[in-house]
């Protein structure tokens, strides 16, 4: 245990990194090396560079939500999904959305799930030698991931992982005084809002996301001042603000899609979702092996909301149900994530790592997929 000095030298050091123009900042964000295999509208597919030989045969895709940065599976160091994945020897990649503008205003949530992430999966199984792949998804990614495992049962997939999705959004307190506000308008002030903005512009994101902890937000100089000495905690702040600071936009269909169906007729309560026309998916759908975890403190998706998941799924093979420390964020790519969440993860991932069939007697086998295959150049995950 560090006595009163070194606290204060730790302070002094920790408080001048932090300082604008003079400091370089307390937290490792740089970028976990990656190459991208396949790209497509909205699609950037990256395979992350194991360090060593796999450990692992199913790939792992991470699937990250609209209007968040995909850095949200690598935050910082110590606290990346992905660093953590690779670390493990799982062959690991994530599909990246890039951003959002005014021309992707006419885009729905339909883009993402039968186009988007489907065609992410069928190129890093191509890219693993045809292996099943892993799907783990944060938040609407993982709504997303579900959806599209339902609506194509030809998708080669082991398992899902969902951290932080909620399917029940009557349990979504914080969104009630939207809803009132819904009910007695009919919903034509926020319809008009999202349609003269051509979705929800990422400033606004941004603040969302920020007014769900607002609590932290006020006493953050408090709690910096009390930590000081402590530069984990501060360069995991630091990280935190740096990643919200960088929200995206939402385009304008699907914002409209999340805010009439889920916010207001709670339509995938019921799982069971109209994608588009007369094209509904049906959860009931899903066979694959499914493991939710929910994050203790998390008011964009509490508890309820996440577990509801777990009633939607009579044909999947399993379904785990777990909690774990954190809020939103936190539960995905906090400190105490390391210690349960990931767990849970590796665990869920480990069971269903399929290896593949031997070779047939006689027939020499074919040349292990390693990272020495020739890649693109190695182009950072987008921030």
């Amino acid at each position: 245990m560090s006595g009163p000095i070194e606290r204060v030298v730790d302070s002094a050091a920790n408080a001048w990194d932090m300082l604008p123009l003079v400091g370089h900042g307390l937290a490792e964000k740089h970028n976990t090396p990656s190459a991208i295999i396949d790209h497509g509208p909205q699609r950037k597919v990256h395979r992350y560079r194991l360090p060593r030989r796999p450990q692992a045969h199913s790939p792992v895709l991470l699937v990250p939500p609209l209007a968040a940065p995909a850095s949200c599976f690598d935050l910082r160091r110590g606290c990346s999904v992905a660093e953590h994945l690779i670390a493990l020897g799982r062959p690991t990649y994530l599909v990246d959305y890039g951003p959002i503008g005014w021309s992707d205003r006419a885009l729905g949530l339909e883009h993402w799930v039968e186009d988007v992430i489907p065609n992410a999966i069928d190129a890093v199984s191509d890219d693993a030698g045809g292996q099943p792949v892993q799907l783990v998804g944060w938040c609407l990614g993982g709504i997303m991931s579900l959806l599209a495992v339902a609506g194509h049962a030809q998708l080669n997939v082991s398992s899902v992982a969902l951290i932080a999705s909620p399917f029940d959004f009557t349990r979504v307190r914080m969104m009630q005084p939207i809803r009132q506000l819904a009910e007695l308008t009919e919903g034509r002030i926020v319809t008009a809002l999202y349609r003269a903005l051509g979705g929800a512009p990422a400033p606004l994101v941004s603040l969302a996301f920020q007014a769900t902890a607002l609590d932290k937000r006020v006493t953050k100089p408090l709690t910096i001042l009390r930590n000081l000495h402590d530069r984990d905690l501060l360069a995991h702040i630091e990280a935190v603000d740096d990643y919200m600071a960088h929200m995206l936009a939402y385009p304008g269909r699907t914002f409209g899609q999340l805010y009439h169906r889920f916010f207001l007729v709670n339509e995938l309560a019921e799982g069971k979702m109209n994608i588009s026309g007369d094209r509904c998916i049906d959860l009931a759908d899903v066979k694959v092996p499914v493991l939710t975890v929910a994050g203790e403190n998390d008011v964009l998706a509490p508890v309820e909301a996440v577990h509801h998941v777990a009633g939607l799924l009579p044909n999947a093979s399993e379904v785990g149900v777990e909690t774990a420390r954190g809020g939103h964020l936190g539960v995905l790519t906090g400190r105490s994530a390391r210690r349960h969440t990931w767990r849970f993860l590796d665990e869920f991932l480990t069971k269903y790592d399929i290896e593949p069939p031997p070779p047939p007697t006689g027939k020499r086998a074919p040349a292990a997929q390693t990272n020495g295959r020739p890649e693109q150049a190695a182009t950072p995950v987008t921030a």
